[in-house]
C-alpha cells in the first residue's frame, strides 16, 4: 500500500512545482535561472516544467477543482515573488489545500485504486519540534 505522502511526493510535488514556476515566469517575468534557485534545482529542470516535460498529473488537471488549485498557486507565487513568503511554505500551504479540497483523495484513488487513508499528521509536530 502506498501511503499519502508517497503520493505527494510522486504526483502532487512536482505538479505544484510546474505551476508554481510557470506563474513566476509568465506573470512576474522571472528569468528561469532565478526561479531555479529559489527551488534547489536547475534552469534546465524549469525549462522542463515550463514545456510540461516533468511535473503535472492527469487526475489533478482533470479535477473540477482544478481551476480552485490555480487561484491559489497565484497566491502562492506572488507572495514568494514579493518575498512575503518562501517556496518551502508555499509548497506545504497548497498540499495541505489538495488535501483539505480532495484532489489529493483524487489523486489516491486514480494511482492505487484504493480511497484515501486517514492521515495523522496535524501540523502540531512541526510547531513542537520547531520551539524546542
Amino acid at each position: 500500500m502506498k501511503t499519502p505522502c508517497e503520493i505527494v511526493v510522486w504526483y502532487v510535488l512536482p505538479t505544484i512545482r510546474r505551476e508554481i514556476a510557470k506563474e513566476l515566469v509568465d506573470t512576474f517575468r522571472m528569468k528561469q535561472v532565478d526561479v531555479g534557485h529559489l527551488f534547489g534545482v536547475t534552469d534546465a529542470a524549469i525549462s522542463q516544467y515550463l514545456k510540461k516535460k516533468r511535473g503535472g498529473n492527469v487526475w489533478i488537471e482533470s479535477s473540477e477543482r482544478y481551476p480552485e488549485f490555480l487561484e491559489e498557486i497565484k497566491v502562492s507565487a506572488k507572495r514568494i515573488y514579493e518575498n512575503n513568503s518562501d517556496i518551502a511554505k508555499e509548497m506545504c500551504r497548497l498540499c495541505r489545500f489538495i488535501k483539505n479540497i480532495g484532489i489529493l483523495a483524487e489523486v489516491y484513488k486514480g494511482s492505487t485504486g484504493d480511497d484515501l487513508p486517514q492521515c495523522e499528521w496535524d501540523g502540531e509536530i512541526i510547531t513542537q519540534i520547531k520551539s524546542e
